[in-house]
């Protein structure tokens, strides 16, 4: 059993130290992670990936007040990993929403509108097309769903997210081709129904 493993398991039973100990270890790979989906938002993004991994870190451990954990069924570093993906999901989701708010007049107050002040449509707004997908893909091929969510919002590689599915990298390689497909038909179709 691997030393990250112990640390896991560990922490799934309520070892603070462990928990501790597991954040220490895997930190680089987490800052790795976020950064590379932190790359794909626009650049005035207000969340950074070190911000974005504390969130992560209290969000896996139920450190928050308001939270419970979301989940310490890890079994070894892959189920760790996936769940810090799906942390990583909910957390950019809740801030595309968050902006969306905003961006519809969530309390602010009225001003004038400056014509040349315009910004440009909000990535937000994909976030939670993607999201909303996502939630129907998982729905239909849950494995195909967790794939999706190593590779976008956690950013690993094929490789990567197929080790931790436990499938092989070529079969990872076909589900990743066939939700990009899937993906895309139905933000269109989305698309086509809000407007």
């Amino acid at each position: 059993m691997s030393e990250i493993t112990e640390l896991v398991n560990a922490a799934a039973e309520g070892d603070e130290r462990a928990a501790a100990a597991l954040f220490d270890r895997v930190y680089a790979d987490l800052h790795r992670m976020a950064s590379s989906r932190m790359a794909l938002e626009k650049s005035d993004h207000t969340l950074q990936p070190t911000a974005l991994i504390n969130e992560v870190y209290l969000r896996l451990f139920g450190i928050r007040r308001d939270s419970e954990p979301e989940t310490t069924d890890w079994k070894n570093r892959g189920h760790f990993f996936a769940a810090a993906a799906e942390a990583m999901r909910r957390i950019l989701v809740e801030s595309a929403r968050s902006k969306q708010r905003k961006k519809r007049g969530g309390g602010a107050v009225r001003e004038l509108l400056d014509p040349d002040a315009l910004a440009a449509p909000e990535f937000a707004d994909e976030v939670l097309s993607l999201n909303d997908a996502l939630d129907a893909l998982t729905a239909t091929n849950p494995q195909v769903g967790q794939l999706v969510t190593l590779r976008y919002f956690g950013g690993l590689t094929i490789k990567e997210a197929s080790e931790s599915l436990g499938i092989s990298p070529r079969t990872g390689d076909a589900y990743w081709a066939y939700a990009r497909a899937w993906l895309l038909a139905e933000i269109k179709r989305g698309a086509g129904e809000s407007d």
